[in-house]
């Protein structure tokens, strides 16, 4: 992760510990209401959408390839329960697509909802 953190501290932890060893953590963090949507585009019109609830994300996690892929924060904000966070993904540290995301976080601190949009199609550096 890059630049300055405290401009979305829920979702920038969240990339920090899925580019970590360990990025079954995350699901320490949702709420029991959680839902999500992460439309992930490889380019050339094709896409993955997976969305769902925790079964979803963990449906994310297990075709992720560990350790390949880094988030790296471009911009970000926090208004109230929610986060907006722009970033790029790189493979290898060579910028491979950019993304934004948008979180909200409940009173227990816990992610109720997650919106990622990717594509490899925009960069925004």
């Amino acid at each position: 992760m890059t630049d300055n953190p405290a401009t979305a501290p829920f979702l920038t932890a969240w990339f920090e510990i899925l580019d970590g060893d360990e990025p079954s953590r995350i699901l320490d963090l949702i709420s029991d209401d959680f839902s999500l949507s992460i439309l992930f585009s490889t380019g050339d019109g094709n896409a993955t959408d997976f969305a769902g609830d925790r079964a979803a994300l963990v449906g994310y996690l297990e075709q992720r390839e560990k350790g390949t892929r880094t988030h790296h924060l471009l911009s970000a904000t926090t208004l109230g329960q929610d986060e907006l966070f722009l970033g790029e993904v790189r493979r290898a540290g060579v910028p491979e697509a950019s993304f934004v995301a948008a979180g909200q976080v409940n009173g227990d601190g816990r992610l109720r909802r997650l919106l990622i949009g990717r594509s490899s199609e925009i960069r925004f550096t």
